[in-house]
Parts: structure tokens; sequence; C-alpha cells
């Protein structure tokens, strides 16, 4: 009788672009068995969750379920839960789900936790200040938003209406700066009109960061382009200010030489830093490696954990020298991890470094308007926002999805709707509630702690 060989398991953690691009890349490698497991079950496109939390965009639009994904490729399987360790010995995964704790064996492991949002140790600030890095804090920034418009019409308090009409964004990096131009693209150009005791136009967007100029690893010209926009549509940019306390009620900011300003604000938002996913420190101890300092884990040259040739840490939560945090970084170095899956299953030589292959960078600041570096080509305007357009339309999982992306844009950019404002006040405490009682939800930024360590 002849023996079957038993599959090549191959577990795959996470489910944003390192690890859907690492499944699919395996889709058609015979002998190859994939379980992704994920705290949520959505593969989520970060780079619009802007677009969410500003009403443009629904959140099923950045964030199609996995299984939906991946259900024409019968090799990969998806499991929810949260990986809380690795034995690297024994070569198993530890996942928490509300049914418990689990085991599941792996042959090659790819860790694509990816990164959540830093307050560079002032954790308190989140209550007040939520970040964008999860369909949870896009709908509560909505919420935010569009909340402090509506507490505003009910007020005759001139103060209040000023705090409640002044929004701080933390950070001017692409997030910041994209999530301040739409800001203030709501309150001068789509509100307007659609109030009867307050005057939406009447609002401050600012825009906080220490460093020197907005968009600071992008060419000075391209900086200085997307500031001029920034002003332009009514966006006051606070650069060389840095963010030392947060509160309900108010940011205060400090300068290079100490002095200090209260801002008052209802409405913040954070921008800034980035941190690893927990399980990166879990397996960097385990390792016996040191971690970065936001929780990366330094890799081998082709993204491998030092000592294990077996487990693989691809996009953000990857130390592989001075590379961007960028969702092309993610993609490649999946890839890269699945071919080097792909030789080991072949018998084929494996070890090949990881060679990112820099396809630009882009942000937009306004309708109409971005900035763009592609190779030596640097532009900014209607040009650079139809790259933009373009590049973000290919990437979006599903046709469904860009047909529904490309008809929310012709009305939110050519006209002045926003189709998604439907917002709650649970959407504003609920997160905030659970993490006071200590019930961290599953795929939330706490993923890897336990109620009873909360």
């Amino acid at each position: 009788m002849a023996s079957t060989q038993r599959p090549h398991d191959v577990v795959v953690v996470g489910s944003g672009f390192g690890g859907l691009f690492t499944t699919r890349a395996l889709a058609r490698v015979p002998g190859v068995r994939v379980t992704v497991i994920s705290g949520v079950n959505h593969h989520l496109f970060q780079p619009l969750l802007y677009q969410v939390a500003t009403g443009i965009l629904s959140s099923g639009e950045v964030a199609p379920a996995t299984r939906d994904v991946l259900r024409r490729q019968r090799n990969a399987r998806v499991v929810l839960g949260v990986v809380e360790d690795v034995d690297l010995e024994a070569h198993e995964v530890v996942h928490r789900s509300p049914l418990g704790v689990a085991r599941t064996r792996y042959d090659s492991l790819v860790v694509a936790a990816g990164a959540g949002q830093s307050y560079f140790g002032n954790d308190q600030f989140s209550e007040f200040a939520p970040g964008l890095k999860s369909l949870d804090d896009a709908m509560e920034v909505r919420a935010r938003i569009f909340g402090a418009f509506e507490l505003a019409e009910l007020t005759d308090d001139e103060e209040v209406v000023e705090r409640l009409l002044t929004f701080v964004v933390v950070g001017a990096g692409p997030t910041g700066v994209e999530m301040a131009g739409q800001v203030a693209e709501l309150a001068h150009r789509v509100l307007p009109g659609q109030f009867r005791h307050v005057d939406p136009s009447r609002a401050r967007i600012l825009l906080v960061d220490p460093v020197p100029q907005v968009l600071p690893g992008y060419p000075e010209q391209l900086s200085a382009a997307a500031t001029r926009e920034l002003e332009h549509v009514g966006v006051e940019i606070w650069t060389g200010w840095k963010v030392v306390d947060v509160d309900e009620r108010s940011v205060t900011v400090e300068d290079q030489d100490g002095n200090r300003r209260v801002v008052p604000s209802v409405c913040k938002v954070w921008a800034a830093g980035v941190a690893g996913a927990p399980v990166g420190r879990v397996l960097a101890e385990r390792a016996g490696v040191e971690p970065t300092r936001s929780g990366q884990v330094p890799v081998e040259p082709d993204c491998t954990l030092p000592g294990h040739p077996e487990v693989f840490v691809v996009g953000d939560l990857m130390r592989h020298g001075k590379l961007p945090g960028v969702a092309q970084v993610a993609i490649q170095s999946g890839q890269h991890a699945a071919d080097q899956i792909r030789r080991r299953v072949q018998g084929e030589s494996t070890g090949q470094e990881f060679v990112y292959r820099d396809k630009g960078s882009m942000a937009t600041v306004s309708r109409f308007f971005a900035v763009a570096q592609i190779g030596s080509v640097r532009t900014s305007g209607l040009v650079a926002w139809a790259l933009w357009l373009g590049v973000h339309l290919v990437y979006l999982v599903g046709f469904k999805s860009r047909l529904t992306t490309l008809l929310h844009w012709a009305v939110s950019f050519v006209g002045r709707g926003r189709s998604e404002r439907a917002s709650t006040w649970q959407q504003v405490v609920a997160r905030t509630t659970l993490r006071r009682t200590g019930e961290a939800g599953l795929g939330s930024r706490a993923d890897g702690i336990r109620p009873d360590d909360a």
C-alpha cells in the first residue's frame, strides 16, 4: 500500500497585507496546507481607514472578510484567535479565542501580526485621543468627529462651542496629513448649510508634531507643496510642538524651548508612532533576541528569526535594516517568505536575502490634491492624486470593493456628499468601558493581553 505523505503545515499569524499575500502566494504550491490565525475576521486596508473615519467609505470596502477573500483557495483555512505565545521547540503557536486556548502545529511559521498605535509611554492618552490602526479606531473617530458638530449645535456657550469645534490631529506623517485634510474638507466644504445654529466652517483643525515639517520622510519640495495645500484648505500647522498631555477637554503642547500651551479641544486623533504587536516581544524573548524599542523583531537577511530558519517575521513587525512601515514592505516580505517556503518544500536551496523594491510613496492632502514620489519622479496636485487613486484601487481586494469605492469617491470628491456618516455614542464609549472593566476585545489593540492582565 502506498504511503500518504503528510502536508507541509504553514501557520500564518495575521490577516493584513503581509499575512494575506503570504497565503495567496502559497495557493498553488503542492503539498502545502495553510492555517491563517487572526484576531479579526477581515483583511484591513489600513491606508484608507481615515476615509472610514471621515464618512467617505464604509468599513466593508476597506475590510473584506478574510474567508471571502480566500474562499477559492482550497489549501487555506482561517481560524479566529489571538496568538499569545510561540513554542519554538515544539513548533506550535498558542492562540486564544472566546472558546479557550488552543495550540496549532507548524512546519513553517510566518508572523505577520503587524503593529498598533504607540503613545510613546503615555498610554493613558488613548482614552481621549484614539489612534487609527483598526476598524474600531475608525468607527470611534468617526463618532467623535460628527458627534462634536452635533453637540456644538446644542449649546449657546461659546467656550464650549470653541472646544467642540477645535480638532487636533497629532502626527504630521501621511496618516495625520490625510486625516487633517479630510476633517478640514468636512468642516469647510461638506457640512456648512446642514446646521441651523452653529456654523461648521468656524472649526479649527490643528496638525501637531515636533518634527520641523509635515511629511518628514518626503522630499522637501513635496513637503512644502503639502504644507501649502493644507493651509489652503484651512489646517493650522503646528510643527515644532510636542504633545505632553491630553485629557477630556484639552491638549497641552510644548515647543523646543519648553514653553507650553493648552489647546481646548474635545476631539483629538492620534496619528503618531507605531508599536509592534505584543506577540513580537514574546517571539523575540523565546528566540533570545532583543526587540527594538517599538517592539519590532530583528530578523536575518532572508526575514527568518535568528536561529530558527522555519520562522519568518514579515511586515511592520520585522526589523530588517531601515525599511519603512508601509504596505509594500509587508506585501513583498510576505511574498518572499512564501517563496522561501516553496523552495524548502520542493527541495531547493533557501536563505536568499529579501530585497525590497521601493515602488514609491504618496499621500493625499485634499480632494484632487496629493503628493507622490515614484523613483526619481516627484509630483503634486491633480496628477499625483490620480496616481494615488489608481494605486489604491489596484490594491483593494475584490471587484465589488473597487466598484463601490470608486462610486463613493465620485460622490465625495466631485460632489459634497459623505454617505457613511452614521455613528453612535456607543462607538465613543464602548471600548473605553471595556478597557476599564478588563474585557479586552478579540482583535483589539490589546491583542495578546488576557482579561485578567489588563
